[in-house]
């Protein structure tokens, strides 16, 4: 079974967020719409697999790559060589970058090939990847960022009523965190996102204000991402533990990040650093090192089922599945995958176990 076809399909699904946005690394203050990458790929039996690159303003570099570097490297390639193809393609355009829109690409087209890999086999991803007892999972709440009191406390409040016990925030400041705490209470379980804002010293002296707020872990509080030795201090002298890897690109970074103690909790994101192929060598590696992996998903589509199927094989028990809220006004899956009391199902179809709706594909198809 040979790849026929490799098609690219830009989608733009507005959405709510309980509240204006204060903006932050994904986009601009006020954002209203969010933006992913599908990557369908087809086989000359017939069969299809989709897959999801990280989204965003990286659109459009990362459709041009796949499009006209990788798709044309691929076509005729045996779907079956899956792991193999995705090493000679890192390694002939490992010159133009080992992060970014090649390894994008790439983990997009990596998912897709083992979605394919399930529908030929008549069997759930998770089952390839050694099988799990969990039907469903539990899931965090993963807010925007408000940087309002007051409407931190309105959202917290929801998605508490929603079900979910666990939360993350995207907030840099104190005050922000304080109320996300006191709306919680004491027993929800709360995750801090702050995306690489401070220099060690600067971390250091957040984390000592934080620390009353019990958080489960602060993630990514050192710029640049890459410094592990200062989220190694940060962990070290903080006392408040330690998350990171969602801007990792490659098994080397977590090693990397690995050998420099710098994490409690490591967060590969499938969709960006070459899909279920390498997210599954990330965990045996933490195994190794006993270090929790928390695999990073924000985004809807097939990187979240690519990391809902890899957390209920290789994560064990205590794995937590980061749910989007956005509040979007159409889903991909519609209600197949959206969590319901705080945790979110476990799909025993073939592959990925469910197909995109064609109607949102065509409403929200967004050409560029």
């Amino acid at each position: 079974m040979k790849i026929a076809r490799i098609e690219t399909i830009a989608l733009r699904i507005p959405f709510t967020t309980g509240g204006q946005s204060a903006g932050g690394v994904w986009g601009a203050k006020d954002l209203q719409v969010a933006d992913s990458l599908l990557v369908k790929i087809t086989t000359d039996s017939g069969l299809t697999g989709w897959g999801e690159t990280f989204g965003f303003t990286a659109i459009p570099a990362v459709k041009l790559v796949i499009d006209s570097i990788l798709a044309p490297e691929l076509i005729g390639r045996d779907v079956t060589s899956r792991e193999k193809s995705m090493l000679d393609l890192q390694k002939k355009f490992h010159v133009f970058g080992r992060s970014g829109a090649f390894i994008y690409g790439l983990s997009a087209i990596d998912i897709a090939l083992w979605d394919i890999a399930g529908k030929a086999a008549n069997q759930p991803v998770y089952q390839l990847l050694g099988g799990s007892e969990a039907t469903s999972l539990a899931c965090y709440a993963s807010l925007i960022r408000y940087a309002d009191p007051d409407l931190i406390r309105r959202n917290v409040q929801r998605a508490i009523e929603a079900g979910y016990r666990h939360l993350k925030l995207h907030e840099v400041d104190v005050e922000c965190v304080r109320a996300a705490r006191e709306a919680a209470g004491p027993d929800i379980e709360i995750t801090l996102d702050v995306n690489c804002p401070w220099t060690v010293r600067e971390a250091l002296d957040m984390t000592e204000k934080l620390r009353p707020f019990n958080l489960r872990w602060i993630e990514e509080p050192v710029w640049p991402p890459e410094n592990y030795s200062g989220l190694a201090a940060v962990r070290k002298h903080g006392g408040i533990p330690v998350a990171a890897g969602e801007n990792a690109s490659t098994l080397m970074d977590f090693q990397h990040l690995l050998e420099a103690s710098a994490v409690d909790f490591i967060q590969p994101s499938p969709a960006k650093m070459g899909g279920i192929t390498e997210l599954q060598k990330v965990f045996a590696l933490a195994n190794a090192n006993n270090v929790a992996v928390m695999v990073h998903t924000f985004y809807d589509g097939p990187g979240l089922l690519a990391s809902v199927h890899a957390s209920a094989a290789l994560g064990g028990s205590k794995a937590l599945v980061e749910w989007r809220y956005f509040d979007l006004e159409a889903q991909l899956y519609g209600d197949a995958i959206i969590p319901r009391n705080g945790r979110i199902g476990v799909p025993q179809g073939p592959g990925l176990g469910i197909e995109p709706d064609p109607d949102v594909i065509r409403d929200y198809r967004l050409e560029l």
